[in-house]
């Protein structure tokens, strides 16, 4: 196969890996393989051109994106619906969407994956046509993220801590939203804290991503937590993977959903991917089942073809 690989140099762990060295050893991997390899390093502003350039390439088949969540949203929004596949350098704070297709944690152990990967479908989806492949949320989330935001931090752990002392000053003053959701037939509208539409179900027992990326559902996670016992045992459980066990939290499933806000959106930011976007009035989120191809471990392609 012929790959294409954008590496983010501001991205994630790469902006503290020797990529010279790294470039080195995903061409000796890949072509002792028998695949041939492009690189294209680029800072974090010129990510989208290059991976405009690597998704319209005519004789590319894997575009192998490497950053934080910003940059693999941002190619797998260019490849949805396309031939070509998306490789997952998981080069982010969490790699949420990574873990779930099953891709090893290091660098050099995904590469080694993908000289022997298989190509499955696994499904996206779109809040008003725009794609994410983890999460679109507002509430909570979005609070914390603008909050961590304005911190300073220069490493994996610098993120997390800073991700710690936005979550302490939101559960100290915690948002609280208006909003009607549209769920199927059902309609309820409802003060909530939270609200997170997840790319397929989340797993129950480790950290927040789907055990199955091609479910081809929705999940709609609604919090109405707002006092500080409630809210930090919300946290406690989601790090946890225990959605169910949290009262405060309701779980639903659908290919669609409508969200409306009631309370004033201009002020309110969503979170997609874990960037920070303009909450609309009324926000339209749907499941796109199959529609990006992706290189994953053979042993997981095999899995699912079982």
């Amino acid at each position: 196969m012929k790959f294409a690989a954008v590496l983010n140099r501001d991205g994630g762990t790469l902006r503290t890996t020797d990529l010279a060295a790294f470039s080195d050893r995903m061409r000796q991997t890949l072509e002792a393989a028998g695949h041939s390899l492009s690189i294209d390093v680029v800072a974090g502003k010129d990510v989208v051109e290059s991976l405009d350039s690597a998704a319209s390439h005519r004789a590319v088949d894997v575009v192998l994106a490497g950053g934080g969540d910003g940059t693999i949203s941002a190619a797998a929004a260019r490849l949805m619906g396309t031939k070509k596949a998306l490789a997952i350098l998981p080069a982010g704070t969490m790699n949420l969407f990574a873990r779930g297709l099953g891709i090893p944690q290091s660098l050099d152990a995904a590469l080694k994956s993908f000289a022997d990967g298989e190509i499955i479908a696994v499904d996206v989806a779109t809040a008003n046509g725009r794609p994410f492949i983890h999460q679109f949320s507002i509430g909570m989330h979005a609070k914390m993220v603008q909050l961590r935001q304005g911190m300073e931090f220069g490493s994996r752990l610098g993120k997390i801590g800073a991700s710690a002392k936005a979550a302490w000053a939101t559960i100290k003053n915690p948002p609280a939203m208006n909003v009607t959701l549209t769920i199927g037939k059902a309609e309820m509208t409802t003060r909530i804290s939270g609200i997170g539409v997840t790319n397929n179900l989340f797993g129950e027992g480790h950290l927040p991503y789907a055990d199955n990326p091609s479910g081809g559902v929705l999940g709609i996670y609604v919090t109405v937590a707002q006092q500080r016992a409630e809210l930090v045992k919300f946290l406690f459980n989601v790090a946890r993977g225990k959605w169910r066990d949290n009262e405060h939290v309701e779980i639903h499933q659908a290919d669609r959903t409508v969200l409306k806000i009631h309370s004033g959106s201009r002020k309110f930011r969503a979170v997609m991917d874990g960037e920070l976007v303009r909450l609309e009035h009324e926000t339209t989120i749907e499941i796109r089942p199959g529609a990006l191809n992706v290189l994953v471990p053979a042993s997981i392609a095999e899995a699912k073809a079982a």
